[in-house]
């Protein structure tokens, strides 16, 4: 006990004080389970660990000091032992329900932390009192597992407010589809075609990488990704690649992305090096019944027609071809308008008359 003088102790005897009262009261001892408070009364006030929180096994000289002030509501004027009874909890709970009551009207953006996960949703406290948010609720897309979120601080707003039914329901979605749109908005106002933008890979598909720019999900289609060929986008790209990648359409909120980007367009002076004439080497790309494609450069193929594969009688590409093996030839058409090569392997045969005259000077002498 602190100490008073006798004017003040006659005083503290002779208050009365109720069940269902709000007394403010200094602490003079704090243990790990208990808290006890001078309330100017002929007895002290005690606030057990299941009365000052529902957070279970809180050791209370964490969060609570001697010489503190705090309110507390009285439960029992005696509690058997001479004591008055205390609780913080339903005092805070009390407030909680009023603060949670006019955020409900104002549609005030509160914040807390997640001190349950469950199968249906989650569930916060505001000064004691739970407010729960359905797993439909929690974000702007499909979430399996929830327990991410388990001693996470949220923001939410409360959408609907009956503490006589117990419920209080929290919604964070409805924030996070209202902040993703203002980032839609700011991000369309800076973008144009032909902008370069950064982002990170989202989602890897067979067909291409979805890319977080911000606020919408840019798509780089397979065909995007590089001058060359693309075996599958898995193999370029994982989940979390950090890209810079080239606006090639906008329609609405939808971005078509591209990784062409015009200063490492291989035909640009591919004139010169494909000139008409020039022995060029490649690898056999894939094949036709009319020829085969030979990779010259990632994102430069040449046909290779059957009948330039050779001056001998060849059927079909594959009786004289193999994918992936590496060949030379000789460029008989450069088209740069349509993108176009031409090739000819037999034009670095020689002719088969040449051939035999040799062999019979060489008998002659």
């Amino acid at each position: 006990m602190s100490e008073l003088s006798f004017e003040q102790m006659l005083a503290d005897y002779d208050k009365k004080i109720r069940t269902g009262e709000i007394v403010e009261g200094t602490i003079i001892s704090v243990k790990e389970d208990e808290i006890v408070l001078n309330i100017g009364y002929k007895s002290d006030g005690i606030i057990t660990r299941n009365e000052y929180t529902n957070t279970p096994n809180v050791d209370l000289t964490t969060v609570a000091s001697v010489g503190d002030t705090m309110e507390a509501k009285v439960l029992k004027v005696n509690d058997g032992e001479g004591q008055v009874l205390l609780s913080y909890k339903r005092l805070a709970a009390e407030k909680g329900s009023k603060r949670l009551e006019e955020a409900c009207e104002n549609k005030e953006v509160l914040k807390a932390t997640v001190s349950q996960v469950m199968a249906g949703g989650l569930t916060v406290v505001v000064d004691e009192s739970k407010v729960f948010i359905p797993a439909s609720l929690v974000s702007d897309s499909y979430e399996k597992d929830l327990t991410k979120y388990n001693g996470q601080e949220i923001e939410f707003v409360v959408i609907e407010f009956n503490p006589k039914k117990r419920r209080i329901i929290g919604d964070r979605k409805q924030l996070l589809v209202a902040s993703r749109k203002a980032a839609q908005e700011e991000l369309l106002s800076k973008i144009s075609v032909g902008s370069v933008v950064e982002g990170t890979i989202k989602n890897v598909t067979d067909f291409g990488a979805f890319i977080d720019l911000g606020g919408i999900d840019g798509l780089l289609h397979i065909s995007e990704m590089s001058w060359g060929r693309i075996e599958h986008p898995k193999k370029v790209f994982k989940v979390g690649d950090t890209v810079k990648a080239l606006v090639k359409d906008i329609n609405g909120t939808k971005i078509a992305l591209s990784l062409k980007f015009d200063d490492t367009n291989p035909w640009k002076g591919a004139s010169a090096k494909y000139a008409v004439g020039t022995v060029v080497s490649g690898k056999v790309a894939r094949m036709t019944d009319f020829g085969a494609f030979i990779e010259l450069e990632p994102g430069i193929d040449a046909l290779l027609h059957v009948s330039q594969i050779s001056k001998s009688h060849v059927e079909k590409p594959a009786d004289a071809l193999k994918i992936g093996e590496s060949i030379e030839a000789q460029i008989v058409d450069f088209n740069e308008d349509e993108k176009k090569i031409s090739l000819s392997k037999k034009a670095l045969e020689p002719d088969v008359e040449t051939e035999v005259e040799t062999e019979e000077t060489t008998e002659v002498e």
